[in-house]
């Protein structure tokens, strides 16, 4: 009792205010989910919540968008949270990005060209970085801050941030996108979660996918984005209406999902294209071998095969659904994060 504790609450990712510090200190026992240690909470959903204890809070920011947050957790190591929402953590975000970036780029015949829509603590630069015949990478992200805040705070992507191929660019990506004249090889969604209110869910929707994204892929040019959780209990939040989204504007749509720990779930991801799409494993190993300096830690052939793989429960889902994600009908991710500590 009498401990002084900050306590930021986040509805729905956006907006947050402070809880007076003197009643936490007069009155705890209205406020039981505060220990004497120090923790980050996420509600998934209205009776399920996520949390992990806390060394401390390295930085705190705030943009003209959202808050930005950079904790030192006991598990995870480093966490980036924006607006109360985890984004990625220290430990295994490599698991997320390494499912990002490279199906696509070994998937297509010769990628050369990229464009990551979001994308901004840089992690996707890094893993696009690594293939040899990528002689160009754009970045555009909304949000400047949040980019500042990650080249001074998350060393692992100091390199891919001074990198000659990257051309990094501060914009709004529909907007980023639209104007480009040159097309690109793969296109990436690295975008937040669709929160109702949010700035992201536009760039969902099957009006962006078929007007404005399609048309800046080559020939051979594959899309993937991510698609929020794709759990037993979650897939139906949004990741089926994005991948049923998706298959109403390309021929072939591949969708593979894979367990990221900190994420305390199943994460999906949907790859398209206009052109065959092969994930076969002997060819996916061989060209990881030609194609990519250094080593991946999570993907290797067999394992992007296999998370191609779906239970019997998802599959069902995916081909029953009838959703289209549009601005006037659009579905959002449920609950909010909350951060706070001693």
């Amino acid at each position: 009792m009498g401990e002084a504790v900050e306590f930021l609450q986040y509805s729905n990712g956006f907006g947050h205010h402070k809880i007076d510090e003197g009643l936490l200190m007069i009155n705890r026992e209205a406020y039981p989910q505060i220990s004497h240690d120090s923790w980050f909470e996420e509600e998934i959903d209205v009776d399920l919540k996520w949390s992990f204890a806390l060394n401390s809070v390295l930085h705190r920011g705030r943009s003209e968008y959202q808050d930005i947050v950079l904790l030192d957790t006991k598990r995870f190591g480093k966490v980036l949270v924006l607006d109360g929402k985890m984004q990625s953590a220290e430990i295994d975000e490599f698991i997320y990005h390494e499912c990002l970036i490279h199906p696509s780029l070994l998937c297509h015949p010769n990628p050369k060209s990229m464009f990551i829509m979001g994308g901004g603590e840089g992690s996707a630069v890094r893993e696009a970085l690594k293939h040899k015949s990528i002689e160009k990478v754009v970045m555009c992200d909304i949000d400047e801050e949040v980019v500042d805040f990650c080249r001074r705070h998350l060393s692992a992507n100091k390199e891919a941030f001074s990198s000659s191929k990257l051309d990094l660019v501060i914009n709004d990506a529909k907007v980023g996108l639209e104007e480009r004249k040159e097309k690109f090889d793969i296109i990436v969604g690295d975008l937040a979660d669709p929160v109702e209110g949010g700035p992201c869910y536009q760039l969902y929707t099957k009006s962006f996918y078929e007007k404005i994204l399609k048309p800046k892929l080559n020939h051979s040019g594959i899309f993937v984005t991510q698609a929020g959780p794709a759990g037993v209990f979650t897939h139906k939040e949004v990741f089926s209406s994005i991948y049923n989204t998706i298959r109403q504007v390309f021929k072939y749509v591949v969708v593979y999902t894979a367990h990221v720990p900190s994420f305390a779930d199943t994460w999906g991801w949907v790859m398209a294209s206009d052109q065959p799409i092969c994930v076969d494993a002997v060819n996916i190993d061989k060209k990881i071998q030609e194609r990519i300096d250094g080593e991946l830690d999570y993907l290797n052939g067999a394992m992007l095969y296999s998370s191609t793989i779906l239970n019997k429960t998802i599959s069902q889902t995916l081909k029953n659904e009838t959703h289209v994600y549009t601005e006037e009908n659009a579905r959002f991710i449920p609950g909010h994060g909350v951060a706070y500590r001693i």
